[in-house]
């Protein structure tokens, strides 16, 4: 904005320069000629009064010699008093003609007087106009034409630069300010500067980023006051649970117990406690070794197939701890709720440069609608799914510049790929459009059935 409004000024500045500066130049030449030639007439007619009285020629040589201009007189019929410039053609022209004339010389013009004298005859006074005399002072008032206008434009040039600036450091400031509020940092606030239109962008700004703070205040306390109302029931099934006396069935009831109240802790915890913000990081490896050690138990008692790849050595990925944990458990869960039992899935985890890459694959049927999965609320199971659990995997995904699809697996069934940047999150809006497009060509070729 800044340079365009400087290109846009000098565009304008040295139009109008342009169309001041050379009528003006052009107007001080020919008023150099005007005032050469008109000195000349004034020279040629100062000779008037000498030849109305003589035309003896040292007379005329005397009154010529006393001239500071170059002149000549052509006496008929005597030889010329003087230097002559004018050819004989032209002179012979002027006196035919009776009026004065400008001729062309060589060094100049030369102006032609013709005067009749006493005894009738034409007398031409001839006065030669060098070309310095013509253009005498024309190159010292273009040059200051020239530097006035250089001025004029540099002037208005920094004046542009100045103005531009006054609306470029406000504007650089609202786009660094939403740059920063799509970090996560939800104190960044715009200063109120600069023209009213950008003042009122920054009003706008600091009352968006206010109600998104509340709001996010407002989701938190509800998300922690919805896990505290369920510490009773979980009281009731502790309770319940160690009544139940002694078996694997018993144990792992008082097991799964034990963590559902972990996970309810923890999610009260974060949601009180939490800061949105960069620098959160866990072990991807660890998170699915634990995870899948709490899954594991009931994958057994359906009969399934477990098969893990990838998660022998530390991954560290850019996503606090509790937000993969939900993702994984999300993607885990719709594996126990969407497929019969004694389906076989796997979990894999692929390690790259740049990104981590989560796949959780299964032998079910698949899932009909993928980007309906994706898209919050809908779900990938219809009754009795909330829609939340895919559109969780996203939001963790998406928090570091990565995303997710929905395939199908080499086992038969789904596959959702979660790509996991380990940069900061650049590729964002690029992926996100590739994104867009593949779940619409998706959505036009169903796969599997509904889950």
């Amino acid at each position: 904005m800044r340079w365009a409004l400087v290109k846009v000024s000098l565009a304008v500045t040295a139009m109008v320069v342009l169309a001041f500066a050379l009528p003006l130049g052009l107007m001080v030449k020919e008023m150099a000629r005007d005032r050469a030639f008109t000195a000349a007439e004034r020279q040629a007619s100062a000779l008037d009064s000498a030849l109305a009285i003589t035309t003896d020629r040292d007379s005329l040589k005397r009154a010529v010699a006393t001239s500071d201009a170059k002149i000549a007189v052509h006496l008929p019929k005597q030889p010329v008093v003087g230097h002559q410039h004018a050819s004989d053609a032209d002179l012979a022209a002027a006196s035919r003609m009776g009026r004065a004339a400008r001729v062309h010389v060589r060094g100049g013009y030369a102006l032609l007087h013709p005067l009749a004298v006493g005894s009738g005859a034409i007398t031409v006074v001839e006065v030669f106009v060098p070309d310095s005399d013509v253009t005498r002072g024309v190159a010292t008032a273009w040059l200051v034409l020239a530097g006035v206008g250089i001025g004029i434009i540099v002037g208005s040039v920094a004046v542009a630069d100045r103005l531009g600036s006054r609306m470029v450091l406000p504007a650089r400031s609202l786009a660094e300010a939403a740059r920063g509020l799509g970090r996560g940092d939800l104190d960044v606030r715009v200063p109120e500067a600069g023209p009213s239109e950008l003042r009122s962008a920054a009003v706008a700004f600091n009352s968006m980023a206010d109600r998104v703070k509340q709001l996010l205040a407002n989701e938190r306390e509800m998300a922690a006051d919805l896990s505290h109302r369920l510490r009773t029931p979980l009281t009731v099934l502790r309770l319940n649970a160690a009544s139940l006396g002694a078996g694997p069935a018993a144990d792992q009831t008082r097991a799964a117990v034990s963590q559902l109240e972990r996970e309810v802790d923890q999610i009260i915890r974060a949601a009180r406690h939490q800061t949105p913000g960069p620098g959160l990081s866990s072990d991807a490896a660890e998170v699915i070794r634990e995870r899948m050690a709490f899954w594991s138990a009931l994958a057994e008692d359906q009969g399934r197939e477990v098969r893990l790849a990838g998660v022998g050595r530390s991954t560290p990925v850019p996503v606090a701890r509790p937000e993969l944990v939900a993702a994984l458990d999300a993607m885990l869960g719709n594996v126990f709720r969407h497929t019969p039992e004694g389906t076989a899935f796997s979990v894999d985890v692929h390690t790259g440069e740049e990104a981590v890459i989560l796949l959780v694959s299964d032998a079910g049927p698949g899932i009909k609608d993928p980007g309906a999965a994706l898209r919050r609320g809908h779900g990938a199971g219809g009754e009795g799914s909330t829609g939340l659990g895919l559109d969780i995997v996203r939001r963790v995904a998406e928090s570091t510049g990565g995303d997710v699809t929905i395939g199908r697996s080499v086992l038969g069934g789904a596959e959702i790929r979660v790509w996991l940047q380990q940069g900061p999150p650049t590729a964002l809006p690029d992926r996100r459009g590739h994104r867009m497009r593949r779940r619409r060509e998706k959505a036009k070729a169903p796969q599997g059935v509904d889950r």
